[in-house]
């Protein structure tokens, strides 16, 4: 759905590639890098972490989905383990959208509800986010921040939440027109490197 409108050369990277699809040509020439992972976070070489970090802190968006919120490269970036509640349950998501005037919001509504979703809840070990664009609350009480941007270096992260496996979470436009703003905000700007020392 990102890549329908054809403004966007997408490349997809899996961990049964050579090097899991990152290598430094795939990295150097990548201006934001969407990240979805799950059950083999652990599978992911050290090295290869580092080398996705080390390219935020030089500029490049990161976008880290749902339980990427353990990936290697977001624990680094964070610097913290970035633990949190949750339970398969299939209940009733609300997100809020709470910084309407932040551009990852733009033409997005007061709130999207999702019918069947994974349930993440606080707390939630993360650095406090530098803006919070989203709040999730669901129906067995619990609230979530559910978009959180950070500045990394030169580099800008969006950690957006939703995404469990068993739902088509990533076919709804709402939700797609989130990560196309999440891009659009992420991609690099072009402004002037620190001279350091």
């Amino acid at each position: 759905m990102l890549g329908k409108s054809g403004e966007y050369n997408i490349r997809t990277a899996t961990l049964d590639m050579d090097e899991c699809g990152l290598t430094d040509d795939v990295l150097n020439s990548t201006d934001v890098l969407i990240w979805w992972g799950h059950m083999k976070h652990g599978d992911v070489p050290d090295e290869i972490a580092e080398k996705v970090r080390q390219r935020v802190l030089a500029g490049m968006g990161f976008i880290p989905l749902h339980s990427a919120h353990l990936s290697k490269p977001f624990v680094k970036l964070m610097g913290t383990l970035c633990r949190s509640k949750w339970r398969e349950n299939d209940e009733k998501e609300r997100i809020w959208v709470i910084d309407p005037s932040h551009p990852i919001a733009k033409n997005v509504p007061e709130y999207i509800e999702i019918a069947e979703e994974e349930t993440y809840g606080e707390n939630f070990g993360i650095p406090t986010p530098d803006e919070l664009i989203f709040v999730s609350w669901f129906k067995g009480g619990e609230v979530f921040r559910s978009g959180c941007c950070y500045h990394r270096g030169r580099g800008k992260v969006f950690y957006f939440r939703p995404g469990h496996e068993e739902y088509p979470i990533y076919w709804r436009e709402d939700i797609t027109k989130i990560l196309e703003n999440a891009v659009y905000w992420a991609k690099p700007n072009n402004g002037p490197k620190p001279t350091l020392g």
